[in-house]
């Protein structure tokens, strides 16, 4: 007979564990303000949600760290979202776009060298100065 209570209680448990409701980061908040504001116990606010008080100390307790951390200027937030994997992503693959791009670019400019000068091809404004000074006032 021990069996079967064991066995039913374990069923109960599991059963529990299925249909217990998850709280999202909107409710919780929501939640935490209510009992912030004082309107009601906190024993009627967590009977009231469903939720034991201890478990609306602990998110009370998240809710306020987490202020106290933003206002401090701790604003650094680890991503974890699809959307900001891609969007890190896209960012790499620009990041070495734009390297690739620049390094032909000076290949480029490298191996036109004086010649583009020498045959006027090359903008007046960005040739050097017989004195080896650029226009700009620096020098190339």
């Amino acid at each position: 007979m021990a069996k079967k209570k064991e066995s039913a209680q374990t069923t109960v448990r599991r059963i529990r564990r299925k249909t217990r409701k998850k709280y999202n980061a909107e409710d919780k908040i929501r939640i935490v303000i209510e009992g912030l504001r004082g309107e009601m116990s906190v024993a009627e606010l967590c009977r009231k949600e469903g939720i034991s008080q201890s478990l609306y100390y602990k998110w009370s307790k998240e809710f306020l760290e987490a202020g106290k951390a933003r206002l401090a200027g701790d604003t650094k937030r680890e991503a974890g979202g699809t959307e900001v994997k891609e969007m890190r992503s896209e960012l790499e693959q620009l990041k070495l776009l734009v390297a690739e791009l620049s390094l032909k670019n000076r290949v480029l400019k490298k191996a036109c060298g004086d010649w583009g000068t020498r045959r006027g091809t090359i903008d007046p404004l960005y040739a050097r100065r017989e004195d080896g000074n650029h226009p700009s006032g620096g020098t190339l």
